[in-house]
């Protein structure tokens, strides 16, 4: 549960915008707002839910709609509704705090494009000699309009709109598809989702069909929905590829710096002491981002300085005359020049935009307007100053190319600016391995990787997380690169592959928001594919024809951490769907009666199951396994929604589940894929008791109401429960149960005596009576564990996926104890395994 209410996102948008959908009863409707209903219209309905064998319905305030649908029974409904979804609003920050934010940005957010200085032009004329200042202007010019074209007009100005929440990264843009239209292969999201006030949903309007045929597009068709979630395990595995590949070269590029300054210190010194460098650099990941990295904004302004310093020293000093590469008609001269050469120089021009991912992916740490104004006045001016100053010396010293950084360094200056660039490339590791954490960690939380063990270590930033599994295999990686390719031009080539692969990946997503979300003029949409897309396409071509000689190892990495989400994902699902189709009907928990078959004893009983509606059929294992059943049931769902964070306020949905002497209920915990499961479980034990009893009341007041409501005629309006809010709300009138009737009552009705004084109903306190005495006799966790096995008649794949892979990845993953934060106490577990 989250305590730290400066985390959660505010929210300025209102749920608005009409749908066309599809009732119940086959009738259209619309969704008006306030503003859309005239002082003429009947007073707002309420729900009018009949009960099923006791459970009852739920009267609630809900906006008119235009079309009268069908009747929907409350029990068909997963969730309780309160009224009034909490609405939050954007508090305007101050140009300084902007200014501050902007500043720590820099020792997050450019650490690997900063350090990128190092090795672009030393990779590039590795391909292409210097023969005449064509080559070096050509290159420069390259460059230059590489950095202005893809962080700058691609990254700042739009990719950085396209935010979910605050939030950026590839997940953070397939969650928000997935909110818009119903992609996820796990089918478990519900209406009452819609609700949370981060959600922000905003539905297509009738007018624009072309975002409305999309939706339905990707919705109704499996192709699409794998296409895009293989798409995006891509876009993740490529992050997690730059995770290993970014230490190695950053590390390697700073301390090769000595092979021309200290004699003898040839390249295997060089790969021993970047091990060493590795070593504690992994090594310290353990003390957290925070303390890790306090020094890493001031370091990382002081190297940006230098740059610009230096690079501003030798553009006067020796050749101002390069600022030709503004003109971009010396990329085509060097191109015409050297030809194929040219074309694989592209390779060694695209790591000078490395770590551009890394605005969009660390988002959720600052703000856009932070990261916008670091970029555009500070890091743009001084990466263009450092490239005009090394091609400036290169124009009197092409034979300096080999190491061109170090060269270009004034004497004097060497071991300061040494110094400085170990700083800095090992703050740049920093910023991508701590990227990983983030992408593992939501790949988790959405249902796309092993359960892993997260140590969250800061109590102020939820997003400051250690993994030690993935830090480990970080490092292990890591190692391997350096003693096997001992050059920082081998690993160039690989690393090229994995920058351009993500962003390939995010043109494609973004494109697809554009179409979607935002309805974007089409000619617009279509050109930002057209451009950027074009681009990056080019690129990749370029860095492709490197394959052989370094680019299969981010293509390797990338297929196996594909194989390891995909394989979890498809499991996953298949297990789930197969809990759906095995659970426990309606009919015979009626035939077996409020004693189940079995004894009732006084205590509760929370059965961890991942259904978010009906009764898991691992409930049947434990009545035909146990003697004894407690005497209050709570089916309890931890469920993931495509959301960065779900306010405490709003984390748990109740609803009844069989008549109230069965005891039985269901609760859904909703977490976001930021969110930080800190509570231990006595304090999750009081919060779903408190819930329960506020549920409780919440339901007699709403029985109340509807019953004394039915003499008023509602011929002329009516509405379905189908959206619902969660039950835990910050609004104290709830607690007096007369004020509570009034914020429920529509506006001109006068509610009975009967209404204001529901907590005097003797089924009411009864119920609450037995629900106290059963957390007086303590609770009892009881744990599903499902296993899936591949049908006999099924294809040898899918067997050896599910039977091998899949098994072999939840036999080794978190227990599901240790996950779920129970005690090791009070467990009773039984294992069922579903054949698919």
């Amino acid at each position: 549960m989250e305590d730290e209410g400066g985390d959660r996102i505010e929210e300025s948008s209102v749920l608005m915008g009409s749908s066309s959908r599809k009732g119940s009863g086959g009738g259209d409707w619309r969704w008006v707002d306030g503003s859309e209903v005239d002082s003429e219209s009947p007073p707002l309905s309420l729900l009018d839910g009949g009960g099923h064998n006791g459970s009852g319905g739920y009267g609630t305030v809900r906006r008119r709609l235009v079309k009268k649908p069908k009747r929907v029974d409350s029990f068909d409904v997963e969730s309780l509704e309160v009224v009034g979804a909490h609405t939050h609003h954007n508090k305007d920050i101050s140009t300084w705090a902007t200014v501050a934010l902007a500043f720590q940005t820099l020792g997050v957010v450019y650490g690997d494009m900063g350090t990128s200085p190092l090795y672009v032009f030393t990779d590039v004329f590795s391909k292409v000699p210097i023969e005449s200042e064509v080559d070096v202007l050509g290159a420069l010019s390259t460059v230059m309009y590489t950095i202005a074209l893809i962080p700058l007009a691609k990254y700042v100005f739009v990719v950085l709109k396209a935010n979910d929440n605050g939030e950026g990264g590839t997940f953070a843009l397939y969650s928000l598809i997935a909110r818009y239209a119903k992609v996820s292969m796990l089918p478990n999201r519900q209406p009452a989702d819609e609700l949370i006030s981060s959600f922000k949903l905003k539905l297509p309007t009738p007018e624009l069909e072309r975002a409305l045929h999309i939706k339905e597009i990707l919705e109704t068709r499996r192709f699409l929905k794998t296409l895009l979630l293989l798409l995006v395990l891509m876009g993740t595995s490529m992050v997690i590829g730059d995770g290993i590949l970014t230490p190695a070269i950053s590390v390697m590029s700073a301390t090769s710096g000595l092979q021309g300054e200290v004699s003898g210190f040839g390249t295997n010194a060089v790969v021993s002491v970047s091990i060493v460098i590795l070593l504690a650099l992994f090594g310290i990941q353990q003390f957290g981002t925070g303390k890790v990295g306090f020094m890493f904004a001031p370091i990382l302004a002081l190297w940006f300085f230098s740059l610009g310093a230096i690079g501003l020293y030798n553009l006067v000093t020796y050749d101002i005359s390069v600022l030709r590469a503004l003109n971009p008609a010396y990329i085509y001269f060097f191109f015409q020049k050297n030809g194929v050469a040219a074309w694989s120089a592209l390779g060694g021009c695209v790591l000078c935009i490395t770590g551009a991912e890394a605005m969009f992916a660390d988002l959720g740490h600052f703000s856009v307007k932070a990261i916008q104004i670091a970029f555009t006045f500070v890091v743009f001016p001084c990466l263009l100053l450092a490239y005009l100053g090394q091609a400036a010396y290169l124009m009197k010293h092409p034979d300096s190319a080999s190491r061109i950084f170090y060269n270009s360094v004034p004497e004097s200056l060497f071991w300061p600016v040494f110094i400085l660039a170990s700083f800095a490339a090992m703050i740049a590791s920093q910023a991508m391995i701590s990227a990983t954490f983030s992408c593992v960690k939501q790949s988790m939380a959405l249902g796309c990787f092993p359960r892993l063990k997260i140590i969250h270590t800061s109590r102020k930033r939820m997003g400051q997380i250690y993994i030690p599994v993935i830090n480990y295999f970080l490092m292990t990686m890591c190692i391997i690169v350096v003693a096997i390719f001992r050059s920082t031009t081998d690993i160039a080539n690989a690393y090229g592959i994995a920058e351009v692969g993500v962003m390939i990946v995010t043109t494609t997503l973004v494109t697809l928001v554009m179409l979607l979300i935002w309805q974007t003029n089409l000619v617009l949409a279509f050109l930002f594919p057209l451009v950027f897309g074009s681009i990056e396409l080019i690129y990749l071509s370029a860095v492709l024809s490197k394959l052989l000689e370094g680019g299969w190892l981010p293509l390797a990495f990338a297929s196996f951490f594909l194989c390891v989400m995909y394989i979890w994902n498809y499991g996953s699902v298949l297990k789930y769907q197969s809990e759906v189709r095995e659970k426990i009907s309606m009919d015979l928990m009626h035939d077996l009666g409020s004693n189940l078959g079995t004894v009732r004893v006084p205590g509760i009983g929370l059965l961890y199951n991942e259904l978010v509606t009906g009764i898991p059929s691992i409930f049947g294992q434990y009545l035909l396994s146990l003697p004894a059943i407690q005497s209050t049931i709570v089916f309890v769902c931890i469920k993931y929604v495509p959301v960065p964070v779900v306010p405490q306020e709003e984390r748990f949905l109740f609803r009844r589940v069989c008549p109230k002497d069965y005891h039985m209920f269901r609760c859904v915990a909703r977490y976001g894929y930021k969110d930080v499961r800190k509570e231990n479980h006595q304090a999750f034990e009081q919060l779903l008791v408190e819930s329960l009893e506020k549920f409780l009341r919440r339901e007699a007041q709403d029985l109340a109401l509807e019953r004394d409501l039915n003499d008023f005629d509602m011929d002329s309006v009516s509405v379905t429960d189908d959206l619902r809010t969660p039950l835990l709300m910050n609004d104290q009138r709830r607690e007096e149960p007369g004020a509570s009737s009034q914020a429920a009552a529509p506006m001109g009705l006068l509610l009975p005596s009967s209404v204001m004084s529901s907590d005097e109903d003797p089924s009411l306190e009864y119920e609450l009576s037995a629900l106290r005495e059963a957390m007086e006799s303590g609770f009892t966790y009881l744990l599903a564990h499902g296993d899936v096995r591949a049908k006999k008649e099924s294809f040898f794949l899918k067997k050896l996926v599910i039977n091998y892979f899949y098994a072999f990845l939840r036999k080794n993953c978190r227990a599901g104890a240790a996950n779920l934060k129970v005690p090791h106490m009070n467990i009773l577990q039984v294992g069922m395994t579903y054949m698919v």
